[in-house]
C-alpha cells in the first residue's frame, strides 16, 4: 500500500507541520500498534508530551488512527482503514495482543461478531482484544 503522509494530512484539512509528519511516519513504518510511550521514546526529546497527546487526538478525531484498549487501561494506536473519515470509525476487527513481545496487531481479516444485545441496549464500540503468542514468538 502506498502511503502518502503528506496526502492523507491536506485530505484530513490538517496543516502540515514536523510532529505531525513525523509521527504519521511511525504509524506507517510499524506493523504493530503503537502507545503514547512508544512515539515518545522513538522521537527522542523531539516533541514534549503534550504535542505527542494532542497529535494523537486530532489522528483519532479525523478517523487518521484509531484506539485499542489494552488489559492495563492504558491504550494503543493503530492506522485506520481507509474508509474511515471524521468522527465515522470503521475498524471493526480483532486486535491481537502478543504476550512475549509486546506488540499488539489489527486483524483487519476477522471481524468483530455481531452481538445481540438485550432489549433497550444500543452499543456503540465493540473491542476485541485477544492476548497470546504473535508468529514471531511462537
Amino acid at each position: 500500500m502506498l502511503y502518502s503522509i503528506i496526502e492523507t494530512l491536506k485530505k484530513n484539512q490538517l496543516s502540515i507541520t514536523d510532529s505531525r509528519k513525523k509521527i504519521l511516519e511511525m504509524f506507517v513504518k510499524t506493523k504493530g500498534a503503537l502507545a503514547h510511550a512508544d512515539i515518545e521514546h522513538q522521537s527522542g526529546t523531539e516533541f514534549d508530551r503534550v504535542t505527542i497527546y494532542r497529535t494523537l487526538q486530532t489522528f483519532v478525531e479525523k478517523g487518521i488512527i484509531h484506539t485499542i484498549p489494552t488489559a492495563d487501561n492504558s491504550v494503543r494506536y493503530a492506522l485506520c482503514k481507509e474508509e474511515c473519515s471524521e468522527g465515522h470509525h470503521h475498524d471493526d476487527h480483532v486486535h491481537f495482543m502478543c504476550d512475549d513481545c509486546g506488540t499488539t496487531y489489527c486483524l483487519d481479516k476477522i471481524s468483530v461478531p455481531h452481538l445481540n444485545l438485550p432489549n433497550g441496549f444500543t452499543a456503540s464500540q465493540t473491542d476485541v482484544v485477544v492476548s497470546g503468542k504473535c508468529g514471531k514468538c511462537n
